[in-house]
């Protein structure tokens, strides 16, 4: 049963590495995944030249982040493109997956009256996006 599991889990690994598609990853972004979140579903299933407009008309912080993981994922795509001749034509590109998970967490304290101390919770994001060639559906 482990075997194939791990049989299958080595296929699916060697699927996405031959997959036409570019990958980005954010890791440990000072800010909280919820505010992320928020952008993401805006450009959820978007192609790239629209998504890129909404980000940088979206007045959020995790916008400034989410532009040049945008970026980063499209050049992946073309150098993966043009390392592996996949044949993907690199102008009709849209964002097939965007996630948020939750990073570490800083905790720090902040003095307050009486002696007494509150905690206060700096989160972090690790945010994953994936765009992928789109297919003509006729």
């Amino acid at each position: 049963m482990q075997k194939e599991k791990r049989q299958a889990l080595e296929e699916r690994k060697a699927a996405e590495k031959n997959a036409a598609e570019g990958r980005a990853y954010l890791k440990y972004a000072r800010i909280s995944p919820r505010k992320v979140e928020i952008v993401l579903n805006l450009i959820r299933g978007k192609d790239t030249d629209t998504a890129m407009a909404i980000l940088k008309n979206t007045q959020r912080g995790a916008s400034e982040y989410l532009v040049k993981l945008l970026k980063s994922a499209v050049a992946n795509a073309e150098h993966k493109n043009a390392e592996k001749a996949l044949g993907m034509d690199t102008t009709n590109l849209y964002v097939a997956e965007c996630f948020v998970c939750p990073g570490p967490t800083l905790k720090r304290i902040m003095a307050r009256a009486q002696g007494r101390a509150f905690h206060i919770l700096k989160r972090t994001s690790h945010v994953t996006m994936v765009v992928r060639e789109k297919k003509e559906v006729r």
